[in-house]
């Protein structure tokens, strides 16, 4: 039972690293676009974007005012 409760506390260690993982891949491939202000604007702007649409679809999917 001991060995049950010391490999499920180490799915939260794992989760956590696989998430950082996940968003240092996703985001290394844009950081030389911050360089520039054009394509620093046109990132964020996009960045923006893609939130609120995201949050306005969610809103109306789940009828909340």
């Amino acid at each position: 039972m001991e060995d049950f409760f010391r490999n499920v506390s180490r799915y939260p260690r794992y989760f956590i690293s696989f998430t950082l993982g996940v968003l240092y891949n996703a985001l290394q491939p844009l950081l030389p676009l911050l360089k520039r202000p054009t394509t620093a604007v046109a990132l964020i702007g996009s960045v923006i974007a893609g939130f609120l649409f995201l949050s306005f679809t969610l809103r109306a999917m789940l009828g909340l005012s």
